[in-house]
């Protein structure tokens, strides 16, 4: 029996992650691998424009120039393997940039690059096949700005393989970072799938670095140290299992709900959660605690990947221009509305005037009002509150318009216009996605370290056993569940945690003790929540079964406006719904609340 333990530490959930994570985990704790996650779908368009700029650019910056920086000396002394995707959409000047950090430091580094995941040399091949966008089923747009496949775990592997010390990918999925160490310190193959899936949960779950470790808890004035929060550390066992906790000494809480809340994290179907290596199945996962700041994670089942990656582009959709207008004294929220109507008619009349067509959009939102709760606020009056008046057009000259106009308020319209927020607004690009599949069996995926360069093969789907379904546990009798009832907020007996998925939100919902399972099932249905959130959400909501962690997660289609940059919400990647949803009331026998 294999009882080595592989310790991998999460030192990024995105571009602009703070530099204490690397050295956290470097000095405060004993690692065999160190993991760096930056891209994000705009983050990729970004790098676009940058490599478009300048052939050396087009990856993340900060992986060399902070974390590296920072780490480097003692991760060649110690022999830590750094796995990261910050290659963006130029991995070889990323590679090159670190080449010359370590001969500038003095160390030795074999670095290894994975390419074959930008495809957008490949855009009039996908128009000739009519891809369409998985969601909106809209054709591809004229003018595609990137294109990359989500590729998964086997490149990373093969360049481990290789006597790669440092490994930098394009565009792979977050999770396929600390699967590929697994996968090769353990010598599990492509088709161990559900020690995949294991290995995937573990990449999950430190892949939004403090996430998993008491950052966006529910109950978050229980966690304690913000200021020196710590960063994710999975141990890892051959058997797939794995203990979740962070460095000594260190701030932040690791606990089975704080791990429970990540793991529903973004993820739509947990019992089909795609990825390139493997389809996850977490409906059954088990979290115990193992010590103080350790959660014992175990369960995780997989089935055979599909044939297909997820290739997401982007494409440039006009312009956007954002005004923020600070407002205080009586009645401020009817004078935010009526401000807002005086300076898009303006502009509308100024553009008509100049041969301009009219905005795309116009969206505001009175901040302050409890808006994005709609009808569920619970402010009768507001004495202070911020304007965010949203206009788009396709020509940026438009915009400069309606900035300009945003100013003259302060002296022609409601008392109390006390300031706008970052002076006068600026227009900016509204890049957006769009996700198409295509076969991997088109794509060409290759790894190059110290000058040699192999092909990575990517087995085509097979086929693998299903599982039966897991079941609750511990729930109460019917009879416990008789008697007068009494009304609370759905926080009193659950926590949650919510996020994007394009333009859909997921909502995590956790009981906090297998009791409320039956209230919840009952009082907490689709066709609930979706009613619950008729003034945002477009589209059908769907409810999944996680009985091994006593939870549920809501999908909510067409919920966000667009998501992402194509939303012009104060809230665009949904952060805000689960807080939302957990002041639903909600109806309990008052005998359980007693007991």
């Amino acid at each position: 029996m294999n009882d080595r333990v592989v310790r991998i530490g999460g030192a990024s959930g995105f571009w602009g992650d703070s530099s204490l994570a690397a050295p956290q985990l470097v000095h405060g704790a004993k690692l065999d691998y160190l993991t760096f996650d930056y891209l994000a779908e705009l983050t990729m368009s970004i790098l676009s424009r940058a490599r478009a700029k300048n052939p050396e650019a087009g990856y993340a910056i900060d992986f060399v120039d902070v974390a590296m920086r920072s780490v480097i000396r003692e991760v060649a002394a110690k022999g830590i393997k750094v796995l990261s995707n910050a290659g963006g959409v130029n991995p070889r000047a990323c590679a090159e940039a670190l080449r010359k950090l370590a001969a500038a430091e003095g160390v030795e580094l074999k670095i290894a690059v994975v390419e074959g995941d930008d495809l957008l040399a490949d855009i009039d091949t996908f128009r000739g096949a009519d891809v369409r966008d998985l969601h909106s089923d809209q054709p591809l747009p004229a003018k595609v700005m990137s294109a990359n496949a989500y590729l998964g775990a086997l490149p990373i592997v093969e360049a481990l393989k290789m006597g790669a010390q440092v490994v930098i990918t394009g565009r792979c999925v977050d999770s396929a970072l600390p699967l590929a160490a697994l996968m090769y310190e353990f010598g599990w193959t492509a088709q161990d799938h559900d020690l995949i899936a294991a290995g995937s949960l573990a990449g999950h779950l430190i892949e939004c670095g403090p996430q998993a470790t008491g950052g966006l808890f529910t109950d978050w004035e229980q966690v304690p140290g913000w200021d020196n929060i710590g960063y994710p550390i999975v141990e890892c066992h051959a058997d797939g299992s794995f203990i979740v906790t962070k460095p000594a000494g260190t701030g932040g809480l690791v606990t089975p709900a704080v791990v429970s809340e990540q793991m529903l994290y973004e993820i739509g179907d947990p019992a089909a959660y795609l990825l390139p290596d493997a389809v996850c199945d977490f409906t059954g996962v088990r979290m115990s605690v193992d010590g103080v700041d350790r959660v014992r994670v175990e369960g995780a089942r997989g089935h055979a990947p599909s044939a297909t990656y997820k290739v997401s582009a982007t494409y440039a959709a006009g312009w956007r221009c954002v005004a923020n207008v600070t407002l205080i004294g009586g009645k401020a929220e009817l004078k935010a509305t009526r401000i807002a109507e005086a300076i898009v008619s303006r502009t509308q009349r100024m553009l008509r005037e100049r041969g301009f067509e009219d905005y795309r959009l116009v969206y505001s939102e009175v901040l302050g009002t409890e808006a994005m709760f709609g009808p569920h606020s619970r402010v009768p009056t507001n004495r202070e509150v911020i304007l965010r008046l949203v206009v788009e057009h396709a020509d940026p000259r438009a915009l400069e318009l309606f900035a300009s106009e945003i100013a003259p308020g302060g002296t022609s319209w409601a008392p109390g216009m006390a300031s706008i927020g970052g002076g006068r607004p600026r227009s900016s690009p509204i890049v957006k996605l769009f996700s198409f599949l295509w076969p991997k069996s088109e794509l060409s995926v290759s790894v190059s370290c110290d000058g040699e360069t192999r092909s990575v093969s990517i087995p085509q789907a097979a086929t693998s056993n299903q599982v039966a379904p897991s079941v609750y546990a511990g729930e109460v009798s019917q009879a416990q569940l008789q008697g007068a009832d009494v009304e609370v907020p759905l926080l009193r007996i659950a926590h949650g945690r919510s996020g994007d998925k394009g333009d859909s939100v997921n909502i995590g919902v956790i009981a906090r003790d297998p009791k409320w399972i039956p209230v919840l099932r009952s009082e907490l249905t689709a066709e609930r929540v979706h009613a619950y959130f008729a003034h945002l959400v477009k589209g059908p909501v769907k409810r999944f079964d996680v009985p091994g962690i006593q939870g549920f997660n809501f999908l909510l289609l067409a919920a966000l406006g667009g998501g992402g940059m194509a939303s012009p919400r104060s809230d665009p990647l949904g952060k805000a719904f689960a807080q939302m949803l957990l002041d639903m009331p909600i109806r309990v026998p008052a005998r359980l609340l007693e007991s």
